[in-house]
């Protein structure tokens, strides 16, 4: 810690020299972000992270959705504690399977705990059980390639038939109805689900039931039911396909959206289809409602809303902790790392990695629960 602030007294002394900026620039954002200035985000949050006694290494795994936001905290955590946190991102299932036999710290999902996995994890938590900390919000992009089209606009029936197989042009009438004006091509639609057990999936399909359920006539969960389609592995996967296959179509979290691929508006009934934003989704999750009991901070979604600017296409990824009983080596590590994710500074970097923020009233309650972990 003292040759940190050697470093940071230099380089603020030889800020204005070219060689200083260069210097800042081949040592990345350590630097900068402990330089104690007030401006947000990436570059003010390392240097206001509460280590306390953490120390050591963190396993973690789970959500793929949130892992470009686990990776900017991570940057800015290990800076600032030097604790390594190694999260695989293998998905929402795989991930709880490895909390409840102990493999890991912790764990993100996309979906809140069954009652099955809350079992299961008091033989890890001793003392206590799993809980689930809403801590990264974000939409559901459906991402699309197809040759000349850069707009599109869909409904939530429409996407239902086109992830059953049961659309399968892209100048297909019900498209074309949703579309007025654009040139859609003569071309098979390739849909992409995930492979994986996912939260993504989960999330995608609760919509499509609670809003079209009689074009998607199936019970849901992490694992994908529909008909048809093309599969891969995480939402990096999902976006990958999508990248390289004119004619797809694929649903991943909004910062796997780029390179190319284009994100739908979606047609919700409001007065104007709703792009998907950071700003957007957290119009629609601020409908949500805490339904979890005890210390567990489980949401219950308002897919239905129609409101103007809210897309309610979204997730909601947790993460997943013991409230008692957490392994004694890494207890301290883990609280500092989702107090920092918890926190304003924390918060404030999902909206530059195009994630939505958790409403200002839940991640109060989450920041008092993770305090009280033991």
């Amino acid at each position: 810690m003292k040759l940190q602030r050697k470093n940071r007294r230099a380089l603020a002394l030889g800020a204005i020299a070219v060689s200083g900026a260069l210097a800042l620039t081949a040592c990345g954002s350590d630097d900068t972000s402990n330089g104690g200035g007030a401006t947000g985000g990436a570059t003010a949050a390392a240097g206001n992270i509460k280590c306390d006694d953490a120390k050591g290494q963190l396993l973690a795994d789970g959500s793929s959705a949130q892992k470009n936001a686990i990776d900017a905290w991570v940057k800015q955590f290990t800076q600032a504690c030097g604790v390594q946190i190694n999260y695989k991102g293998s998905g929402s299932g795989a991930g709880i399977t490895a909390f409840t036999n102990g493999q890991v710290a912790f764990a993100g999902s996309d979906s809140a705990l069954k009652p099955e996995e809350v079992t299961a994890s008091k033989k890890v938590c001793t003392g206590g059980q799993a809980i689930d900390l809403p801590m990264v919000g974000g939409p559901i992009a459906v991402g699309f390639n197809v040759s000349g089209v850069d707009k599109l606009t869909l409904d939530s029936a429409t996407l239902a038939k086109i992830f059953d197989s049961k659309i399968t042009n892209w100048n297909d009438p019900a498209i074309a109805k949703l579309n007025p004006g654009v040139k859609l091509p003569s071309l098979k639609i390739q849909p992409f689900h995930r492979s994986d057990e996912s939260g993504t999936t989960d999330n995608f399909t609760k919509y499509l039931i609670a809003t079209a359920k009689k074009d998607f006539p199936y019970e849901g969960g992490k694992a994908w039911q529909a008909k048809g389609g093309q599969s891969a592995s995480g939402s990096s996967g999902v976006a990958q396909q999508v990248k390289e296959t004119n004619g797809a179509i694929g649903y991943f979290e909004l910062s796997y959206a780029k390179d190319g691929i284009k994100p739908i508006s979606l047609d919700t009934g409001a007065a104007a289809p709703v792009e998907a934003t950071v700003d957007n989704a957290t119009k629609a999750i601020g409908e949500a409602q805490v339904v979890g009991t005890g210390k567990d901070l489980a949401l219950k979604l308002n897919y239905n809303t129609t409101a103007d600017g809210a897309y309610p296409m979204v997730l909601v990824t947790y993460e997943i902790a013991c409230d008692k009983g957490n392994k004694a080596d890494t207890l301290a590590a883990t609280k500092a790392f989702l107090r920092y994710v918890a926190s304003e500074d924390g918060q404030k970097i999902l909206a530059e990695n195009d994630y939505a923020p958790i409403p200002a009233d839940i991640i109060a309650k989450v920041r008092t629960t993770i305090e009280g972990l033991s």
